[in-house]
């Protein structure tokens, strides 16, 4: 079984990534607490640069390569989000960056990977991303993934510490789930700050790689076909699930359909703007107090923002905003 990252890994990435990325607030949501009917806390990771979580794991795995990784220059795949992070920080740090992300993914995160200084590799689907990136590798780029490294899960274990330094009443805690990394990570923070916090992941219907990875009791690929393209692993990993497995309560599953109506839920009652693999913890928000009641704080992470009014007008017309 993979080793479990700790507590240490993530105070060391803290100190890594001080000063480079964001440290998002906590904040109190009163629409949200009255529309769900309890106590409700939002980490507001689409106050990031990049509109999501994903600076934190990429830069403490970034700062740990060597000057001779740094210049041959790194590749990586991702569905939209990771991808316009690496871009933005590679730059920053004089790092030359490929991206690889399948032909699906959303046009706006192409753009501002262009944008972003990467050389952009457009292929025909996720499987395909991976077997490019492995190509980009044999010719001498490091591979930095999006989800299986320690350093990168570590790094994204940071927003857990912040969210329960500032919200220290937290009980049950909801993190979306794609390869499974800032799950993991926060996993890691909050059971360290506090044991009896309940941790619960989330995925959409169509990108739902870790609950058949927990059900076959190892990484299962699947094909993803889930609007949240930024959920859409097409396999977690042995190290992912192994945290899944030890640290959250459970992991729920939601249509698209949900996703959106969370989406506008989340627009209407807290005035925050989030993708669809934010909006998917309003259902599963609602599953959570079914289970454990109204008592205690709910504490969501939106990790990210990145999607374009033209989307939300798409599917709210396909999906509408009841489900």
């Amino acid at each position: 079984m993979s080793s479990l990252i700790t507590i240490a890994d993530i105070h060391r990435a803290a100190g890594v990534i001080a000063g480079h990325v964001v440290r998002t607030p906590a904040v109190a949501s009163p629409g949200l607490t009255a529309h769900l009917g309890r106590l409700v806390a939002l980490k507001l990771e689409i106050l990031q640069e990049s509109g999501c979580f994903k600076p934190r794991g990429i830069v403490n795995k970034l700062r740990s390569l060597s000057e001779a990784e740094r210049v041959q220059g790194v590749v990586t795949v991702s569905g939209g989000n990771h991808g316009i992070a690496m871009a933005m920080i590679a730059r920053r740090m004089g790092i030359a960056a490929t991206i690889v992300v399948p032909a699906a993914a959303p046009e706006r995160s192409k753009q501002r990977i262009r944008d972003g200084g990467a050389n952009l590799l457009v292929v025909e689907d996720v499987s395909a991303a991976f077997a490019t990136a492995e190509a980009e590798r044999a010719r001498g780029l490091t591979y930095v993934h999006a989800y299986d490294d320690p350093l990168t899960i570590a790094g994204h274990g940071t927003l857990g510490l912040e969210f329960a330094a500032d919200a220290p009443d937290l009980t049950d805690v909801l993190v979306s789930i794609g390869g499974g990394a800032l799950s993991a990570g926060v996993a890691v923070a909050l059971k360290a700050a506090n044991p009896a916090i309940r941790v619960w992941g989330v995925e959409t219907e169509g990108a739902d790689a870790m609950t058949r990875a927990i059900a076959a009791g190892r990484p299962v690929p699947i094909k993803p076909s889930s609007i949240s393209s930024t959920l859409g692993a097409p396999v977690v990993s042995d190290l992912t699930l192994a945290h899944a497995t030890a640290l959250l309560e459970d992991v729920l599953v939601v249509s698209d359909a949900a996703a959106v109506a969370g989406m506008v839920t989340i627009a209407e009652e807290a005035r925050c703007w989030v993708e669809p693999a934010a909006g998917c913890l309003i259902p599963a928000a609602r599953t959570v107090i079914e289970r454990t009641g109204n008592q205690g704080t709910l504490g969501l992470v939106l990790c990210g923002g990145n999607a374009t009014v033209e989307q939300l007008a798409g599917w709210v017309a396909r999906f509408g905003t009841g489900a």
